[in-house]
């Protein structure tokens, strides 16, 4: 094990070395390298080497063929990643050798040379921009170079847009169920895939319409704001009152101080129980739950959240609570709220907000009744949909493992198809219509309508005239003949931008900011007909070719299929 991490260390300071100098950041995970891949990568390199192909101008369109977890939209994530792996896209020494002894023995020396000089200089990135709601058989990412060198970015660039797609899909239609005003809290570090299944759903997550994260890796990483307080450990480590040592707690102002704060919740605590409003709810709370809550406002008397279900949530937790925060509000504090991790979130919710509206009403403590009520315990979007149509009075939801594992669907299925080469289209055939590929170098287009929503895509060929506002465009389903609807757009969206040029010098669009990326994803549901992104039986979005791409389709599947001979 030891061996195995000084060869990892080696190899990163390697990297590192060689990458010193250079404009753009490696990937966030340094085992993102050229060997994250699958050996059939090096030995097609190889085989290309062999015959001379390796330099030839290929094209590849990376897409996905259907919709996860049973609904009509997905969101594009991972393309930072991607070009971070692009721009450092060089084998180390070690790594060559690696190659080397890992290839046949046949293998040439004047192909380890090639891989030595390899980079992505030649490669051209087109993409989609991150955070944009995309759907099956568009391109996501479209890799134009020399076809040795563009294969072996297949199977990182899938690794990188499969998983963070998914998830942040996952948060998409959680922040969806969940509803605009509700505050939703990533909490699935310890459930995740692992450190890097954990840090990427943390980075994903914020994307798709999460406001937090309890990751604290994944904070500094990203600059996602952090949330979290105590566990039930910290509540049942307490036996009694008779354990705090320290009891002062100075005014928010500074001006005064409590000298025994112990005794001042207790006094609270006494009047909420005689508080005939109340109708005797509780009696005698838990004690050494009352210790855990005092010790840890007097650790944070500003930012107070107690968890409420360690004992009884009604007659012990909330009470509890109740008498610190008012404790709290006595010194110029203002206590935050109550988590739920078990039980009838709905009820209890419910319940716990009729306390505090109570508390305000009869103790004249303004603001009282609108403490923050947060949730947790297993949520995924069908007890979020549940809680929602029972009535309920959560502000946060603080979700796991449904959303960091994708619990309802293992992967996305992103796949990655040559469509040109040498500038000759070319398209890949199966029995399964859905498995055909669309052939040559495309542009993507998103057209909308009068009311602002997107009606349709569509793809063209590359030197086709771009669709123009207010001229019907006929649009067609690639594969169906019947299905074809003319369109008069009100705004025609390119899709597709230079994200990579390459050597090219074409001009590229700067990778946004991890904010900017989460306030476009959250703009783009707004843009969505509600009906495509609704949770159950929702419509299915239009993705089309143009009249002369689908024509060429269809020449091209007929010139490529063997004709069958009956005897």
């Amino acid at each position: 094990m030891q061996a195995g991490g000084r060869i990892l260390f080696i190899t990163m300071e390697a990297r590192a070395s060689q990458n010193a100098g250079r404009v753009m950041d490696g990937p966030t995970n340094p085992m993102v390298t050229p060997l994250l891949t699958d050996l059939y990568q090096f030995t097609m390199a190889y085989a290309y080497w062999k015959a001379g192909k390796h330099n030839e101008r290929a094209v590849f369109d990376l897409y996905f063929r259907k919709n996860p977890f049973g609904g009509e939209f997905t969101v594009f994530a991972g393309l930072e990643e991607c070009i971070k792996l692009i721009a450092n896209f060089k084998l180390t020494e070690e790594e060559v050798s690696f190659i080397h002894k890992s290839l046949p023995g046949s293998c040439e020396e004047g192909f380890l040379n090639y891989l030595r000089e390899i980079d992505c200089s030649d490669v051209e990135v087109y993409a989609i921009s991150e955070g944009t709601v995309v759907f099956p058989k568009v391109p996501l990412l479209r890799l134009e170079g020399p076809v040795a060198v563009v294969q072996l970015l297949e199977t990182p660039v899938l690794n990188l847009v499969n998983f963070a797609s998914l998830v942040t899909t996952n948060a998409a239609r959680h922040r969806l169920v969940a509803g605009q005003s509700k505050m939703l809290f990533e909490f699935g570090l310890r459930r995740a895939q692992g450190p890097d299944g954990a840090i990427g759903a943390s980075k994903y997550c914020y994307i798709g319409g999460f406001d937090a994260t309890s990751n604290v890796a994944a904070g500094r990483l990203f600059g996602i704001p952090l949330r979290g307080t105590h566990s039930h450990a910290f509540v049942s480590s307490f036996m009694s009152p008779d354990e705090i040592l320290e009891r002062s707690l100075c005014s928010s102002d500074g001006s005064s101080t409590c000298e025994d704060f112990v005794t001042l919740v207790h006094s609270w605590l006494s009047k909420i129980q005689w508080l005939k409003s109340l109708g005797g709810i509780f009696g005698e709370t838990n004690q050494s739950e009352l210790a855990a809550f005092i010790s840890y406002a007097l650790a944070f008397p500003n930012n107070f959240l107690a968890l409420v279900d360690t004992y009884d949530v009604i007659r012990s937790g909330v009470p509890n609570f109740c008498a610190v925060a008012l404790a709290l509000s006595d010194l110029g504090y203002r206590a935050v709220g109550i988590r739920l991790d078990s039980g009838d979130l709905a009820y209890l919710s419910s319940e716990a907000r009729k306390i505090f509206h109570t508390i305000e009403k009869e103790l004249g403590v303004p603001g009282f009744g609108k403490m923050i009520i947060t949730a947790s315990n297993d949520l995924n979007e069908e007890t979020l949909d549940a809680i929602r149509k029972q009535g309920h009075e959560v502000d946060c939801f603080g979700i796991g493992t449904y959303l960091v594992t994708c619990y309802a669907q293992a992967a996305l299925g992103c796949v990655f198809k040559l469509v040109e080469i040498n500038n000759q289209p070319r398209i890949k055939l199966s029995e399964d219509v859905s498995k055909v590929s669309i052939p040559c170098k495309k542009r993507c287009y998103r057209l909308y309508g009068k009311e602002g929503y997107s009606l349709v895509d569509i793809m063209t060929g590359e030197n086709e005239p771009c669709p123009k506002v207010g001229e019907r465009i006929l649009c067609r389903h690639p594969f169906s003949e019947s299905q074809r609807a003319y369109v008069v757009p009100k705004r025609v969206e390119e899709l597709l931008k230079c994200y990579w040029p390459g050597k090219s010098g074409k001009v590229r669009e700067e990778l946004p900011a991890l904010k900017d990326i989460r306030d476009h994803c959250i703009k783009q549901l707004e843009q969505m007909r509600p009906d495509h992104i609704r949770r159950l039986n929702p419509t299915p979005y239009k993705v089309s070719v143009s009249a002369k791409l689908y024509d060429f389709i269809h020449f091209l599947w007929l010139n490529e299929a063997p004709v069958g001979e009956l005897q």
